[in-house]
């Protein structure tokens, strides 16, 4: 197969692997809105704007009704960015945030839900008027909790690179940042050299100081070659947290939690790979022997990729020149399939480093 359709099948089996990830809350538009309420499900709308304090404070309660319905057959959660949307909310009679609507099976004629604005109420009104029975999902927690028992093990661990929240129950913006945190630590849940945790700091208020915490949430990282910490003053969007890991820990995942296409690449072996493709038979075996002496340097999280740079290259040199192309089609097929996050870290990472072969080609 020829470098360019081994490429583009790459960049399309990325392109619907992250199509098909998708949010337990269903986003709608204005395009999209009677596409999909109205017709064979009950629908909850929450119509929203994204600097609405109040909208902030309901998100987590909001996303943890997303996950428990999310299999109920007769029943879409959904929400509208009013920001964005300004037809279907002012349709709808939408004129402060947020305005949570019901709207029955098969109808656009909505009512408007007064109740209590958490997710055990929500559940209750909807599986009243949905006729579900659904109980409330146990949603998994991947943020670390700390505490003066556990801190110092966890966060002064000199192997790991810890991001660490202060916060207070009862601070709003705290309550707000909570989901976004929630997601980084998902997204980073697979690298065992990155912690993402809290404190509550109200709680907690000695552990604090200690830290010179003034005001909440503070964000704190703790690198592994200064467990003094400093300040986290990035961006709150899960983009920025997420660049920030990468940036600082060597990592290399999207804010879906998947690796990128940069991930196990180690430079001064793909040159050398490059130089091995390029070889005469009588040279692949020298060049072997440079990459196996560069892959024995390596240090940390790149020594495992050295390992494997020296395994694939073994391959290459026993099974022919096509093999690095038939291997990277035969990974792409295993990786559409549903396997472990493990597994499907293990498979990229192969297939990343196997890109530099068959470029060279």
């Amino acid at each position: 197969m020829a470098k360019s359709q081994i490429w583009f099948g790459l960049a399309l089996f990325a392109l619907l692997l992250v199509s098909a990830i998708a949010d337990d809350v269903v986003v709608l538009t204005d395009d999209s809105f009677e596409k999909e309420v109205g017709k064979d499900k009950g629908a909850l709308v929450e119509f929203y704007a994204p600097w609405c304090g109040h909208c902030k404070k309901l998100a987590p309660e909001y996303e943890k009704l997303g996950a428990s319905f999310k299999k109920a057959k007769s029943v879409l959660i959904a929400k509208v960015d009013c920001d964005e949307q300004k037809s279907v909310c002012t349709k709808y009679g939408v004129s402060g945030y947020p305005t949570i609507q019901w709207f029955p099976k098969g109808s656009l004629e909505p009512q408007k839900y007064e109740g209590p604005r958490n997710a055990e109420a929500l559940a209750e009104y909807v599986n009243k008027e949905g006729g579900t029975n659904v109980k409330l999902a146990a949603v998994p927690q991947n943020v670390v909790v700390l505490t003066p028992d556990n801190f110092d093990e966890i966060v002064l661990d000199q192997n790991k690179d810890v991001l660490v929240e202060f916060y207070a129950p009862w601070c709003g913006h705290c309550k707000s940042l909570a989901p976004t945190y929630e997601k980084v630590a998902t997204v980073f849940k697979q690298e065992e050299g990155v912690v993402i945790a809290n404190l509550d700091a109200d709680a907690h208020k000695a552990l604090g100081e200690k830290y010179g915490v003034s005001g909440f949430p503070t964000l704190k990282f703790f690198p592994k070659d200064n467990k003094a910490g400093h300040d986290y003053d990035g961006g709150r969007d899960l983009d920025d947290f997420v660049s920030f890991i990468n940036e600082k820990s060597g990592t290399s995942r999207d804010s879906k939690g998947q690796l990128t296409s940069k991930a196990g690449i180690v430079e001064s072996l793909d040159a050398l790979v490059k130089e091995l493709v390029a070889a005469s038979e009588d040279e692949k075996k020298a060049v072997l022997s440079r990459i196996e002496e560069e892959a024995s340097n390596l240090k940390g999280s790149t020594a495992r990729y050295g390992k494997l740079y020296l395994k694939l290259a073994k391959s290459y040199i026993e099974k022919g020149s096509d093999y690095a192309s038939k291997e990277t089609e035969r990974l792409g097929r295993v990786l559409g399939k549903s396997i472990s996050p493990v597994k499907a870290d293990e498979l990229t990472l192969k297939r990343n480093i196997l890109t530099t072969f068959v470029a060279s080609s």
